[in-house]
């Protein structure tokens, strides 16, 4: 665990069924973001934009059929709202919450890091990865590269728990965990040795 701090004001909406996944990458965001907040999606008790919006912050909802990332847009003066759920659970959040802020979509490119999770289309990623992208066209690319550390440590050890050794070691040739942690990785690596 590292603690991530950014200027970007970071708001977690996740749908109730999502709270109980153990891959859910909104909820590392929760975890390693401590100013983060995490709102729950439940239709009996459904979220208000009056306790979302954060004053003096203009919201952004990421969204694919959202307007094109604006320029120069300064972080410090920005929240943005992140649907933490399947693809199906989304599009129903994105519809109660729509309105209440700028919809953007991320200039986003590549696989999906996420392997714990299979994406249903080429182009869809995690909630974090979300963030990640998001946070990079911010220009706060140290931000970036500490969230993802914490991201690609948790699909690391997703993968180990699973036993999906050969995947986990696959994920981790390509991985910047292996430079960052190496002692950490040593200790994983002992721990299992030891259990067999």
């Amino acid at each position: 665990f590292q603690a991530v701090e950014s200027p970007l004001a970071v708001d977690v909406l996740m749908h109730r069924r999502e709270f109980w996944r153990p891959t859910s990458t909104g909820r590392l965001i929760n975890r390693v973001m401590p100013a983060s907040r995490h709102h729950l999606f439940n239709r009996e008790a459904l979220p208000t934009r009056e306790a979302v919006a954060r004053p003096g912050r203009e919201l952004w909802i990421l969204h694919p059929r959202g307007e094109t990332l604006p320029e120069n847009a300064a972080p410090e003066n920005l929240q943005v709202l992140l649907l933490d759920g399947s693809w199906r659970e989304a599009a129903a959040m994105a519809h109660h919450v729509g309105a209440w802020g700028r919809l953007v979509r991320l200039p986003a490119a590549g696989p999906s890091r996420n392997a714990l999770r299979r994406q249903e289309n080429a182009g869809n990623y995690s909630t974090i990865e979300s963030l990640l992208f998001l946070l990079a066209a911010l220009g706060l690319g140290e931000t970036e590269a500490r969230l993802r550390l914490q991201f690609e440590l948790h699909v690391y050890a997703g993968l180990r728990t699973r036993g999906a050794k050969v995947l986990a070691e696959e994920f981790l040739a390509t991985s910047p965990i292996r430079d960052a942690f190496p002692d950490l990785l040593a200790q994983l690596h002992e721990r299992r040795v030891n259990e067999q």
